[in-house]
């Protein structure tokens, strides 16, 4: 039985982003901060992946003040409070073939979580490859939901937004 530890290369780590409403769709990136991730015999059995949520960016708005604005949005209460929470952190709780389960923090707020993941090893280096979708209302981001404001019309941001995380790691040890 070999354990092997793996930490995680930001610079070559990365989060995309998608947020759905009514009239379309808004999509970005958000880096990987740092983390690390266990095998045991070649198979992914933990880890913890941080995430800089102060980076988050929008790539489909071009306008700079618009851009700007929007991602000020971001960064306020109404969605991830990044002045007082300025990282989000996924654990890996248990993983079963290429199904993880774990737990997210966002906000400060944890919830469970599960997703599938694809993960690779050549010699020292860790790919891995997830899909997470998120149901924002559950880390304190309502603004504009429909579980909790009436009448929202083509207002309306839809409560999922979905993550895909793409790491690679060198190994530790």
């Amino acid at each position: 039985m070999e354990n092997k530890k793996f930490e995680i290369v930001s610079t070559q780590s990365n989060i995309d982003w998608v947020g759905r409403k009514i009239t379309g769709a808004h999509n970005g990136t958000i880096a990987v901060k740092a983390g690390e991730l266990m095998l045991n015999d070649g198979k992914l059995t933990g880890g913890k992946i941080i995430v800089d949520v102060a980076s988050i960016k929008i790539l489909d708005v071009t306008d700079p003040a618009t851009n700007a604005q929007f991602a000020g949005h971001l960064a306020s209460d109404d969605f991830f409070s990044t002045e007082k929470y300025p990282e989000a952190v996924l654990e890996i709780a248990s993983v079963a073939a290429n199904h993880v389960e774990g737990n997210l923090t966002i906000k400060g707020i944890t919830h469970p979580v599960g997703f599938d993941v694809a993960v690779n090893v050549n010699g020292d280096q860790l790919t891995a490859t997830g899909k997470l979708v998120i149901d924002r209302t559950k880390y304190a981001m309502k603004f504009r939901s429909g579980n909790f404001f009436k009448d929202l019309g083509d207002t309306l941001i839809y409560n999922d937004f979905e993550l895909s995380i793409s790491v690679t790691a060198k190994v530790a040890w």
